[in-house]
């Protein structure tokens, strides 16, 4: 069976690049838009993997992952941060929040799916 990969990205070419991505390497991708919506589709998909970017409006990454590893019934799902951020602080302060893997865009196709292939 596929491994799902839920993909929390705002910029619709990025979502389309990430998603194509993953189904060309057999993935089940679930991809959101909103980050509003994140917590709510990750309850409904049960991914093993959540591609999360960090800077969206409305809610931050960040901010999605501190929610998503204060639940008991998600706290499991690894994440990969997916960012323009690239300072070392940045990557500190979201792994701190719970990340698993950090990966700063521009992202390279083979860096991407090895940090997938890492976490799944």
């Amino acid at each position: 069976m596929a491994k799902r990969v839920l993909v929390v990205e705002d910029n619709e070419l990025n979502l389309k690049l990430f998603c194509d991505l993953l189904r060309a390497h057999d993935f089940a991708v679930e991809p959101v838009r909103d980050g509003r919506e994140a917590v709510e589709r990750t309850r409904a998909f049960m991914p093993d993997l959540i591609v999360m970017d960090i800077q969206m409006p409305h809610v931050t990454g960040y901010e999605l992952i501190l929610e998503l590893k204060a639940d008991a019934a998600l706290r499991h799902i690894p994440v990969m941060a997916v960012t323009a951020y690239a300072g070392r602080e940045d990557e500190e302060r979201i792994r701190t929040a719970g990340a698993d893997a950090y990966v700063s865009k521009p992202i390279t196709l083979a860096r991407f799916i090895a940090a997938v292939g890492a976490l799944v």
